[in-house]
């Protein structure tokens, strides 16, 4: 079901399309590539790297992915060849990083993807494990008790591990790290046998509501995973290969389908030219000759129809025309006596007593004291 490999130079693998596939790059072969430790007697436990990817690109295949929790665990390649790739070399470049002394190690991976006989499987699950991690799952003999179990309540002749998926790669959200929370697997299966009693049970109408009300459904070999692998029965899919319709479907004529209008005909070449001058003037003349009338009109309600300052004074009364002619002498006047600041101030201006004590004070000579900038009222010290 799945295919285990160290890690070595230029090392060629076979596996088979349409099953797991799984390659672990380990840390320990890679340390004899980097220089030893720098005090003797110390084990060399350098932080170690991997980065993968496909020779001539920068990335790795679409069916092959890679993981690495931290720089002091193994790396390990997963996936699920395909069909299409079936007889073409796929060349895996494997460059590890030494994170002490910033040394690299090359090496190839050579994938020769072989076609399977008995694939593809006619009836495939996939289970969600919500107490697993992807590269838990990945260890040969967690991957081995899975699929035991599974053969155990299934009762196929032929059982193959088709591929296992992060839950983070179908958008699931990172757990907390509390009580050792795992994010979850997804590992679909495939067998040749139709779906056993038990695995149909989802399929209830019970069970149903009890998953659309997210309560856990009854399920009679639930407990024969329950003590390792805890599933959440409402995320299993199953998969009939063996029902799916034919996507290829001979068109009947009937409702729905047009009758056949014959040819196309083209509009022919020689079309006559149409003439836009009547639309220019429609678009632009009549707007313009518009806006002139509006402007003249307005022109001579503002220039032409001023009734003048004679026609006013005639209409308005006389007694209002003598306060306002006051008014505007006395105005002319206070301004004419503000241009002239250089005679002396009244003396009825100035202090004549001290505005603190209250005695009296003489005034301000007027021969030594700026006019100009004197203030009506001095201000209090």
């Amino acid at each position: 079901y799945t295919i285990l490999s160290k890690v070595h130079s230029d090392r060629n693998v076979y596996p088979s399309a349409g099953v797991l596939f799984v390659h672990v790059l380990e840390r320990e072969y890679f340390k004899g590539e980097f220089p030893p430790y720098p005090k003797p007697g110390e084990i060399s436990n350098d932080p170690i790297t991997f980065n993968t990817n496909l020779m001539g690109y920068p990335d790795r295949p679409g069916w092959l992915r890679y993981i690495q929790r931290t720089p002091y665990s193994d790396g390990v390649l997963y996936g699920s060849p395909t069909v299409e790739n079936v007889g073409k070399p796929t060349i895996i470049e494997i460059t590890a990083y030494n994170r002490r002394t910033f040394e690299t190690a090359r090496h190839n991976l050579i994938i020769n993807i072989m076609s399977a006989e008995d694939f593809p499987l006619p009836y495939q699950a996939e289970f969600f494990i919500r107490n697993m991690n992807v590269e838990e799952m990945l260890a040969s003999e967690v991957l081995g008790d899975f699929l035991g179990a599974v053969k155990n309540v299934w009762q196929p002749e032929r059982l193959n591990a088709i591929n296992i998926t992060s839950a983070l790669d179908r958008g699931g959200r990172v757990p907390l790290p509390i009580n050792d929370m795992k994010e979850g697997v997804y590992v679909m299966v495939g067998a040749d046998v139709p779906f056993s009693s038990c695995l149909r049970e989802v399929e209830n109408p019970q069970n149903q509501l009890r998953c659309s009300q997210e309560m856990e459904p009854v399920i009679t070999c639930d407990k024969k995973f329950r003590t390792q692998f805890h599933i959440d029965w409402c995320k299993i899919s199953l998969v009939d290969n063996t029902k799916q319709v034919s996507t290829f479907q001979e068109v009947i004529r009937g409702e729905g389908v047009l009758p056949d209008g014959g040819e196309y005909k083209p509009p022919s070449d020689t079309l006559k030219s149409r003439d836009y001058y009547s639309d220019f003037l429609i678009t632009l003349a009549v707007p313009s000759a518009i806006a002139l009338v509006l402007f003249l009109i307005l022109a001579y309600i503002m220039c032409c129809r001023r009734e003048g300052v004679e026609k006013r004074n005639m209409q308005t009364p006389d007694i209002q025309l003598v306060h306002h002619s006051a008014i505007q002498k006395s105005t002319k006047e206070l301004r004419d006596m503000s241009k002239n600041r250089e005679i002396a101030w009244p003396l009825s201006t100035l202090p004549v007593f001290h505005p603190v004590t209250g005695e009296i004070v003489p005034p301000l000579h007027t021969d030594s004291y700026d006019n100009t900038s004197m203030p009506l009222m001095q201000t209090q010290q």
